[in-house]
């Protein structure tokens, strides 16, 4: 059982512009990723720091709104006990004793809602201030005792060596928690700085890094665009060469193509052509040899004489078909007419060749411009002959200062241009298309056909 060759299936190459998407993509992306995981970083940073000063504030605040409550508290405290000790009026000290209770305990009620999160140096602070506090209630209970009453001597050395010195000692504990509390917020002012700086250096060196990969992925892209640039242009090099390679295919296949028909042509012409010809010589005379009243043998030279005429005839068509001589002898508008009776003569359609008086063609054309018009010509009478189902066509030959045009012209059904494009057409247009001319079709379907080629009037030997 015979196996066929699989076929090898054709791999596409890589697009350029894929790799290059991608170096784009992963970099840019990267660089994107670190500048967001940056910026995150530092409005993480900028809250935390924002938050640490506020509680620093909030603390600093709530505890200096204590202390000053406690320092003016103190202050009436101390008024009223001069006013206590230096008044010897009964009805004012008597008053007084009230007063100190209730300034006690405005103090010591302050002192048990100051902010519950003390450090243990504020705490040993307010201990003392406590314990001072006590110390000088007790001193108040004993002046204020009916012991002491009505004795200025006695009220006056204990207002100076008992009273008066720890009440200096009350206000010197409200200023040594005063002192802490601002040395707590000057403590988290610099801890704020160090923490600032460290973001400050972290961020520094993050924002370095994201710099250094982009230089790197610029370098990177850079240098991967300027390779598929140069790739790039190597294919579009191989592109431009392959295309003017097939640009020129049809050229040098319609050169091999009239030099291969003007081979045979001539071969057909020189040796077939001779041949038939010295047949019928020879047949002239075998003929004029045989007795005449040898009337089979004459009927049958008749026959053969017949076939080599019609085989004579038939080569020398098809040799003028391939190549007429007359495009050399008598010139392009004789060729043409030529043309323009052998498509009378083997079809129904009567073709009509204007050239009109005064225009005619010049008869220095070159061989390019004789070639390309005559088969133009010819492929369109073909064509109509063959598929338009008219039965007249026009051919006018004109040429001018600017250019030189045929045009070929049918009553025929006509039909589709954008549709229906042969293999006769392409001929016609890289025929013209090689010298620089343009050819147009004009036709619609019940219209007829108009198909009119020009030349630049360059194409002179």
């Amino acid at each position: 059982m015979n196996r066929r060759p699989a076929k090898a299936r054709a791999t596409l190459p890589d697009r350029p512009g894929r790799g290059l998407r991608m170096v784009l993509l992963v970099g840019f992306g990267g660089l994107l990723a670190l500048l967001l995981v940056a910026g995150g970083e530092a409005l993480s940073a900028l809250r935390q720091l924002h938050a640490a000063e506020q509680i620093a504030r909030q603390n600093f605040l709530s505890r200096n709104r204590y202390l000053l409550e406690f320092r003016s508290t103190l202050d009436v405290y101390g008024n009223r006990i001069d006013e206590y000790f230096l008044s010897y009026n009964p009805d004012v000290q008597v008053s007084a004793a009230g007063d100190f209770a209730a300034l006690a305990r405005r103090i010591d009620k302050g002192l048990r809602a100051y902010p519950a999160n003390r450090q243990p140096e504020e705490q040993a602070l307010l201990d003392a201030m406590r314990k001072t506090l006590a110390e000088q209630e007790a001193s108040l209970n004993k002046a204020l005792s009916e012991d002491h009453r009505g004795d200025p001597e006695q009220m006056n050395r204990m207002l100076y060596k008992e009273v008066m010195p720890r009440n200096r000692q009350l206000i010197t504990a409200v200023e040594n928690v005063e002192v802490w509390n601002q040395h707590q917020l000057d403590a988290a002012g610099e801890m704020l700085l160090e923490t600032f700086g460290h973001f400050q250096t972290h961020l520094t060196r993050l924002l370095l890094i994201i710099l250094g990969s982009g230089l790197l992925l610029s370098a990177g892209s850079i240098v991967y665009i300027i390779r598929q640039d140069q790739e790039a242009r190597r294919r579009y090099a191989e592109l431009m060469e392959s295309r003017n390679a097939l640009a020129q295919l049809p050229s040098s296949l319609l050169d091999a193509q009239e030099t291969e028909r003007r081979s045979i042509s001539r071969e057909l012409h020189d040796e077939v052509g001779q041949s038939l010809g010295a047949l019928l010589v020879d047949v002239g005379r075998l003929k004029a040899a045989i007795p005449t009243d040898n009337t089979a043998v004459h009927e049958q030279l008749a026959q053969i004489k017949e076939t080599a005429e019609s085989t004579v005839n038939a080569v020398r068509n098809i040799a003028l078909l391939l190549r007429p001589s007359m495009l050399d002898d008598l010139g392009l508008v004789a060729a043409i007419e030529w043309q323009a009776r052998e498509i009378s003569r083997r079809s129904d359609m009567e073709v009509e060749v204007e050239a009109p008086a005064g225009v005619g063609i010049a008869e220095n054309l070159s061989e390019d411009y004789k070639i390309c018009i005559y088969r133009v010509a010819q492929e369109a009478l073909n064509n109509a002959a063959r598929h338009s189902g008219g039965h007249r066509a026009w051919v006018k030959l004109e040429q001018t200062a600017d250019h030189i045009a045929i045009s070929v012209r049918d009553d025929g059904r006509g039909f589709d241009t954008r549709k229906t494009r042969g293999l006769g057409l392409l001929g016609m247009e890289e025929r013209v298309r090689r010298l620089g001319g343009k050819l147009d079709i004009t036709s619609h379907p019940g219209g007829g056909t108009v198909l009119r080629a020009e030349l630049p009037s360059a194409g002179r030997s």
